[in-house]
């Protein structure tokens, strides 16, 4: 799985554009690295810059970002209307895909130290990532702002967490920077069919994590009830890791909710919308469209298509941009502005603008391809896609054994095996272009140099790990075509009758697949250089060969027995 982070970083000038260009362009600077965003405010004198990728190349991109910062800003002649501490004021890293927020909360020490070590600048570490428990909270870290940093770092107690020294020029130039982790933060507003700010924010203050005030004899207008301490006593609302507030849109002419969700891990963006509309019907209003404001994780929309599907009792094992279609249509968010997913969705942004993966050409593309005078792609690939025919076969079936008039009590059986055909299908997707890569990988390594001993030994080196690759690519081609034999004889057993013929393609498709991929097996398995590793494997592939024999001749009686 591909591993991506995002990083947040805000920069104590908002008002000069060369400074802010050099700062971005030490960012970009760094291979890998997508530059998202940048959002400069003249009254904050503040940039809110955002980029995704690699947590490798993020946290090197974060530490020459703040580099750059710390060389260009003098924090004794920042003014602004935002709190801030440093010149780098805040550093946020946030998991996107394959990476968990106690992966990212340690890189986040982990750069914070090599700030403060390397650059000689205090640092703080919030939210996930802090040392202490008070300091979770950014307002703690930043208290007194710049100007109380002096008297905070002669203090044992306030001092920061890297780097703590006496407060000295260099530290009054830069400041200090506060990393951190967090999860994802959705922004996003829920439009109503009402122009009530009041509306608006009763709802608001039904849902969000803070609640209301409590109020003397529970009335509106009731005076705010206070604890022993003083403090008002507050009746939370329904939805944790939430914040929300109502406000009237002149430009759309309605009132909306508008919300972060802080933690989508326990209020995901679904859960947020279900619960606006509750509190909003319970007032008479309703919940016309939502608008997600700034970037959105891939989970946070499939998780919603998904759950929504479900809820249809209808098949969620579709391909991925059917899910995002029923996210969106269910959701309204196309009401205020066409919804983009390759604009919105952050993992679809970050994708090249082009692409030369075979997978992506069409069907005539594809097959010219292969047909070309390049080895590559050749029967491997070939495999690997017919597997994946094989996969889209079984999973058709499913589907549409889940919408079978007559059958509404299996719909869900029938979704689950349509679940499992989509995850085989991405799987043999993968080897697709993973074959063809092998066949590179080795290529490649033949052209590297042998002029001297050392250069031989290299390249021998080189060429046995690249074919040991070559070798295990189709091994696993096998093994995922194989894993289609029980989706597609379940779907002849079990199946809507009339798409009979289709699993029994499926299964011939699969049967091909497995043969196919264990030709490339054989082939390059020859080339070994350790024959008891190539005997292992060919062994391997010639018992699923034979399985895969067995299987496909039981299915396809199945079959004919049914036509």
């Amino acid at each position: 799985m591909e591993r991506i982070i995002e990083c947040v970083p805000n920069f104590s000038e908002g008002r000069n554009r060369n400074v802010i260009n050099a700062i971005t362009d030490a960012i970009s600077s760094v291979k890998g690295i997508r530059l998202l965003d940048v959002d400069p405010g003249e009254a904050t004198n503040r940039t809110v810059v955002t980029f995704v990728g690699e947590p490798e190349a993020v946290c090197e991109a974060a530490f020459r970002g703040v580099r750059r910062a710390a060389e260009l800003i003098d924090m004794n002649l920042h003014h602004g209307a935002h709190p801030r501490i440093g010149a780098t004021d805040v550093l946020p890293l946030i998991p996107v895909a394959g990476v968990t927020l106690e992966e990212c909360a340690e890189m986040a020490r982990c750069l914070a130290k090599r700030i403060a070590d390397d650059l000689d600048i205090p640092t703080y570490c919030y939210e996930a990532a802090a040392l202490r428990p008070e300091r979770r909270n950014l307002a703690v870290c930043r208290k007194g702002e710049y100007e109380a940093l002096a008297e905070r770092m002669d203090c044992p107690e306030e001092g920061p967490d890297f780097g703590d020294r006496p407060f000295d020029e260099r530290a009054a130039r830069t400041g200090a920077t506060v990393v951190g982790a967090r999860d994802f933060l959705i922004a996003v507003n829920f439009n109503l069919n009402t122009t009530s700010t009041r509306r608006a924010n009763a709802i608001a203050f039904d849902v969000r994590e803070k609640g209301r005030p409590k109020r003397e004899g529970g009335k509106p207008n009731g005076k705010p009830v206070k604890d022993a301490d003083g403090n008002v006593i507050m009746l939370p609302g329904t939805l944790p890791g939430t914040k929300a507030i109502g406000w009237y849109i002149d430009e759309y002419g309605i009132a909306q909710v508008s919300m972060n969700i802080t933690d989508i891990g326990r209020t995901p963006l679904h859960v947020a919308f279900e619960e606006v509309a509750r509190a909003a019907a319970a007032r008479g209003i309703r919940v016309t469209g939502t608008e997600i404001v700034g970037l959105v994780p891939k989970r946070a929309i499939i998780d919603a298509g998904r759950y929504f599907l479900h809820k249809q009792q209808r098949s969620t094992g579709l391909p991925e941009s059917e899910i995002i279609r029923i996210a969106a249509k269910t959701m309204g968010l196309e009401e205020l502005a066409p919804f983009r997913p390759e604009e919105k969705i952050i993992e679809y942004l970050i994708q090249p603008e082009s692409s030369n993966k075979l997978i992506d050409k069409t069907c005539r593309g594809f097959a010219e391809e292969t047909a070309s005078e390049s080895p590559a792609p050749g029967g491997g690939s070939v495999s690997a896609y017919m597997g994946a025919l094989a996969a889209a076969l079984g999973t058709m079936v499913a589907n549409l054994s889940a919408h079978k008039a007559g059958w509404d009590e299996k719909w869900e059986i029938f979704s689950n095996y349509a679940d499992g055909g989509e995850m085989l299908l991405e799987r043999l997707l993968g080897l697709v272009d993973e074959d063809t890569a092998a066949f590179n990988r080795i290529m490649s390594a033949i052209q590297m140099p042998k002029g001297t001993e050392s250069e031989k030994q290299a390249r021998e080196k080189a060429l046995e790990a690249a074919t040991l690759y070559a070798t295990e690519v189709p091994l696993r081609t096998m093994k995922a075509a194989f894993d289609c034999f029980d989706l597609c004889e379940a779907m002849v057993e079990e199946g809507n009758p009339a798409s009979v013929s289709d699993a029994g393609v499926g299964a011939l498709a699969a049967r091909a697949a497995v043969l196919g991929a264990g030709l490339n097996v054989r082939i390059n398995a020859r080339d070994l250089k350790d024959r008891e590793k190539a005997a292992q494997l060919v062994a391997e592939a010639e018992t699923l060969a034979s399985e895969a024999c067995r299987r496909e001749s039981e299915i396809m009686a199945k079959v004919n027995s049914k036509l």
